[in-house]
């Protein structure tokens, strides 16, 4: 199947075109497509009709160059990963401050652009300003922070030192003029965020540290905890909103172990699900998807996120997340719990998407003692068909299976249902699920209850109107 992948800004697209290894694949059913084979990269820059395209070696080489150039321009330190004209394609030069010539040698010129018919055609070069350079970072930048791309494709970039590195009023006034009219304050932001931290050793956690932030974006770990193109993610203007402060991620992350367990991310899959999903209701007008990256407590707290495109940052406002942050009136702060890390989208067709940030590295089991002593089962297994058939009644509008993992204690009574497929999430009030389980916790989003074993079932409702309960046999069935 081919895949394609787009990361857009004003003045730049990257268009990646590939396929899946199915072999890989096979660990990912949940998220997007993994596109790790790449077939076609494109990138459009505004002024230039035709775009600069090339196989995996152009587009590797050009993220190199661009990564590079950027440290370089930012940190006046010279880098020669962005000029080096011998073993890569691709190679910068500086013009002046808003001027700089991106320089694209013949092996993997762009077929799109008109050449001759000589055997050594000349390279291809085209003059950026600030602006669209950095947006071209940023592009890059979006393509580091999507997990499904490419993933064993990293940056070794090498630091510049702290006191080069840092944000001063030289570089404010060499980099915001270049920008004048296309959000200055949002360049200047994404530049002095690109700047590759210096290596360090693992941190050693000091529980009386605590860091404040006075935004809500996570801030990419350094640590070996956290992604590892960690540092080629721009960090966005921050937002501002009437939460309380909430901690600093970056350092957060520096302190505490990371979430992976598979199962353990399932269910806090859904706790961040059912925390954003009842709370988005304006649900319209949305021209782009918005991405971002959220880090989540153990207990399903949302503790800060981070915008993954530019439309996602201007939109936040249009998404439930600065009113799902936890408050720590009403929680004790953050201090060293474990984190961990999930992809939330707002779909412009108004479908809410989580998916753990790596995936999930096996095959998840429900978290809790179940009831396993077949005979039980499967007296239970009656009493929750008998149940459901009772309280299912209407015509159903769906026209495929509804399918969910339903959880029943000792007695039968529910203590825990989950959707398994997406029209499992959008027909779920044309099944008894939800008032069964509103009757006992008084909530539709209530914590499920893991306080005694359960006898876990797949309940199927069919466009029929057939009903099947079977034992659950686990997630990928």
């Amino acid at each position: 199947m081919n895949i394609q992948r787009k990361y857009s800004l004003p003045n730049c697209t990257l268009l990646l075109e590939g396929l899946s290894d199915v072999t890989r694949a096979a660990h990912f059913q949940e998220m997007r497509p993994e596109l790790s084979i790449l077939v076609n990269a494109e990138c459009y820059l505004s002024g230039f009709n035709q775009p600069l395209t090339g196989g995996r070696e152009f587009f590797e080489s050009l993220v190199r160059a661009v990564s590079g150039y950027a440290q370089e321009f930012l940190s006046t330190v010279p880098n020669p990963q962005a000029h080096n004209q011998e073993s890569e394609l691709v190679e910068f030069q500086k013009i002046d401050s808003n001027r700089h010539r991106l320089i694209i040698h013949s092996e993997g010129a762009s077929e799109g652009f008109d050449r001759s018919n000589n055997s050594k055609r000349p390279p291809i070069e085209i003059d950026l300003n600030t602006v669209q350079l950095f947006d071209l970072v940023e592009a890059v930048d979006q393509f580091f922070a999507d997990t499904q791309t490419l993933p064993e494709l990293s940056l070794e970039l090498q630091p510049v030192t702290r006191r080069y590195g840092g944000a001063s009023q030289a570089l404010i006034r060499q980099t915001v003029p270049a920008a004048v009219g296309v959000s200055s304050l949002a360049v200047a932001a994404i530049a002095f965020n690109l700047i590759p931290p210096p290596q360090i050793r693992p941190p050693q956690p000091k529980p009386d540290e605590q860091t404040s932030s006075t935004t809500n974006n996570i801030t990419p770990s350094a640590s070996a905890a956290a992604t590892p193109i960690a540092a080629a993610i721009p960090t966005p203007t921050p937002i501002a909103n009437t939460k309380p402060a909430v901690k600093d991620l970056e350092a957060l992350l520096n302190t505490v172990p990371e979430i992976t367990d598979p199962s353990q991310l399932r269910a806090l899959n859904r706790q961040v699900y059912n925390q954003v999903h009842p709370a988005w209701t304006n649900r319209l007008g949305l021209k782009q998807e918005l991405i971002y990256r959220l880090g989540v407590a153990a207990d399903g707290a949302i503790v800060g996120y981070k915008a993954l495109n530019k439309e996602a940052n201007l939109g936040v406002g249009q998404t439930p997340l600065p009113n799902v942050l936890y408050n720590p009136a009403n929680r004790a702060p953050i201090s060293n719990e474990p984190i961990a890390q999930f992809r939330v989208v707002f779909t412009t067709k108004g479908v809410l998407e989580v998916s753990p940030w790596r995936g999930y590295a096996r095959t998840p089991e429900v978290v809790g003692t179940k009831i396993t002593d077949s005979n039980i089962v499967k007296g239970l297994n009656q009493k929750l068909y008998s149940t459901v058939r009772q309280t299912w009644s209407g015509t159903p509008t769906f026209t495929r299976d509804l399918k969910y993992r339903v959880a029943v204690n000792k007695d039968g009574v529910i203590a825990d249902y989950e959707p398994l497929n997406q029209v499992a999430f959008d027909y779920f009030r044309e099944t008894p699920l939800p008032k069964m389980f509103n009757a006992v916790y008084g909530s539709n989003v209530a914590a499920p209850n893991d306080k005694e074993p359960l006898a876990h079932f797949q309940v199927i409702f069919k466009p029929s109107g057939t009903l099947e309960v079977i034992p659950w046999r686990g997630y990928l069935q």
